[in-house]
């Protein structure tokens, strides 16, 4: 007798797309085919597309950020939202700032997940601050208990690491088996550019894309690569907003470095020209890198049919627009001391169905690979990412003539805005399962808080390091 029995439906796995029922038993995938026998309970799909839950490897809940501001989201509201919106995992970030120690740190952000994540979930640690025992003890010993992804900032003040850094963590993550993913600015550009505008009185929201020029996106990009390449340690290149940005992923590629990246739906769906008549008040719109033009989204969409760009996550990054969020320091207050970053969580997969699935924009397959089976398999997320055998059984029911159009506020997060509000998507997860257990169905969230696992990260061959890489030759 099978838990639950998925019939009917169009199925994709993860390794190809089949007409085909889903059986599912103790919370895995059982079988897949026809008459796979009786079960406790069955969803006819019949008309509908049945997928892997989304893995968003990429979103900030309950987290401090460099400038002391608190996000939106608790790990309840942030996850409730992932749910609703098709996603099933989640990755997000254990930060570490100046002074403390980073053990603590991931210990006190599990804490907060355990009582109120409803995904599955795994985290990033950002590491600020290299001193005492980190890189001999603390990372040694996470990585070793599953926390096997670093994030790196290049840039902001509170959280910017120095080159020298920046290799010293490389070379902890290719001893002891990890990524390290890297927002890659160029710090000095941006001060400039900030200096300069503030200094002509351009301080509003819509100066913000301005103040992040490609170029200083494009040097850093380029810099990690080439420490990537000397250390020979994989680096995951973050939220990839330009043309020229996919240009430097793909050389690199082509001399061997070891490199992966990602590009989101802000950057996919949004140009800076959105500032002019945005949908919702401007400073919702404020992230960084900030959107660019219509020829770097056609540039960002090429590098994900080609494989340059390996991913979409959300970035999910929530701030209200009031005082908690956006305008702590102020309505008045200049765009340089307003908090960067939107919600994403909900929206990431209902945008890009619509572009990929509906409209038929690389197609399901790869909607699935990139939104789901290519984060869980680089990130080494065992289990997840797929609809095989064996394989946990984390599914979304697609309604793929379901239409919706965003409103101001429709989502179930936490920040009190939709920044894509007045966009109508065609294709919509209407139930979801999360290690076989329906937790949305029409619309209703059927999850309690915690209920959500940790995934422990299995080194990846995304993780792999190369063998006898230039700085190898200072080894004993």
């Amino acid at each position: 007798m099978h838990d639950v029995v998925i019939t009917g439906g169009l199925l994709a796995t993860g390794a190809g797309s089949v007409h085909a029922d889903l059986a599912i038993r103790d919370g895995t995938v059982a079988a897949i085919g026809a008459d796979l026998g009786p079960a406790r309970r069955e969803i006819d799909a019949t008309g509908r597309l049945v997928l892997p839950g989304g893995v968003d490897s990429h979103c900030h809940i309950e987290q401090l950020s460099g400038a002391g501001l608190m996000n939106a989201d608790t790990f309840e509201t942030a996850t409730c939202s992932a749910l609703m919106g098709g996603t099933t995992s989640t990755i997000s970030f254990a930060a570490q700032h100046p002074g403390m120690r980073l053990s603590t740190v991931v210990a006190d952000y599990e804490a907060l997940a355990e009582r109120g994540a409803m995904t599955d979930h795994a985290f990033h640690m950002i590491v600020s601050d290299v001193s005492g025992e980190t890189l001999t003890h603390d990372l040694p010993a996470l990585m070793a208990a599953g926390h096997r992804s670093i994030k790196l900032f290049t840039v902001y003040d509170k959280v910017r690491v120095g080159d020298a850094e920046i290799l010293d963590v490389l070379w902890t993550a290719r001893e002891h088996g990890g990524l390290v993913c890297v927002h890659a600015e160029n710090d000095g550009l941006i001060r400039w550019m900030v200096r300069r505008l503030v200094e002509s009185g351009r301080v509003a929201p819509h100066h913000h894309p301005i103040s992040h020029p490609r170029a200083a996106e494009i040097e850093a990009l380029s810099r990690t690569c080439r420490f990537a390449e000397f250390t020979g340690q994989p680096v995951m290149l973050f939220h990839v907003s330009c043309a020229e940005g996919v240009g430097v992923v793909r050389e690199a590629r082509g001399r061997g470095a070891p490199v992966v990246a990602e590009t989101c739906p802000h950057y996919l769906f949004m140009t800076a020209a959105d500032f002019a008549d945005p949908p919702v008040e401007p400073a919702g719109l404020m992230c960084s890198p900030p959107q660019r033009e219509s020829a770097d989204q056609e540039a960002l969409w090429a590098g994900l049919a080609r494989g340059d760009l390996d991913l979409v996550s959300s970035d999910h990054a929530p701030y209200r627009l009031d005082e908690s969020g956006k305008y702590a320091n102020g309505r008045d207050a200049p765009f340089t001391r307003m908090a960067n970053g939107m919600p994403g969580l909900e929206t990431r997969l209902p945008l890009l169905f619509d572009a990929m699935v509906s409209k038929g924009r690389l197609g399901l397959d790869r909607f699935v690979a990139l939104t789901s089976t290519r984060p869980a398999e680089i990130f080494g997320l065992t289990g997840k990412g797929r609809l095989l055998p064996g394989y946990d059984a984390d599914v979304a029911i697609w309604d793929p003539a379901a239409t919706r159009t965003f409103g101001a506020n429709d989502l179930h997060d936490n920040t009190g805005y939709n920044p894509f509000a007045g966009r109508s998507v065609q294709g919509w997860p209407v139930t979801v399962l999360r290690r076989g257990e329906v937790v949305v169905e029409d619309g209703v969230l059927a999850a309690r808080a915690g209920s959500g696992r940790r995934i422990p990260m299995a080194v990846s061959p995304a993780m792999t390091p190369q063998a006898n890489p230039p700085a190898a030759r200072l080894d004993p």
